[in-house]
């Protein structure tokens, strides 16, 4: 499966005023795995664009209650595991090129609402960034480090 392509996607790691990390348990899953928001981009969409989109449905979270403070300076890629490729995204995908953006929510908690119109989560909570890689499924967890790496210069303490 590895002459799939990657399916084009962005991701956001969203900042709370004391410098936790929004994680969300996806309502598709049993297992206690929490992801920061990400989605895969509209043909044509500008990533930064895809990620606002992407913020807003799937936490109601509008592009008026938060502030871009970064990119990631490069896409960052992620395969799926090889039992997953032929079930995810009708097997058209190996994984996603996402790319990231960190951005400070100026929001209040309550604002939040995972009932959307097409819900993918069914809880959140705000994280330390450190825990990001232990609280995410295996195979993305390398991921969260780039994601981490990207991004530390803007992140409170080590990550």
């Amino acid at each position: 499966m590895t002459d799939l392509p990657y399916r084009p996607a962005a991701g956001i790691m969203l900042l709370n005023e004391a410098g936790k990390v929004f994680v969300a348990w996806r309502i598709d899953t049993t297992a206690e795995a929490w992801q920061m928001p990400q989605g895969g981009l509209d043909p044509g969409e500008d990533a930064r664009a895809g990620a606002l989109r992407e913020l807003e449905e799937e936490t109601g979270i509008p592009a008026s209650r938060v502030e871009i403070v970064a990119e990631a300076p490069e896409p960052l890629y992620y395969d799926l595991p090889a039992d997953l490729q032929k079930k995810v995204w009708k097997g058209k995908y190996r994984g996603q090129k996402q790319h990231w953006f960190l951005m400070r929510y100026l929001g209040r908690d309550e604002q939040i609402d995972l009932a959307t119109a097409h819900p993918e989560f069914r809880a959140w909570k705000w994280a330390d960034a450190a825990e990001l890689p232990s609280l995410i499924v295996p195979f993305k967890q390398e991921l969260y480090r780039q994601v981490l790496a990207a991004f530390a210069d803007h992140l409170a303490g080590p990550a």
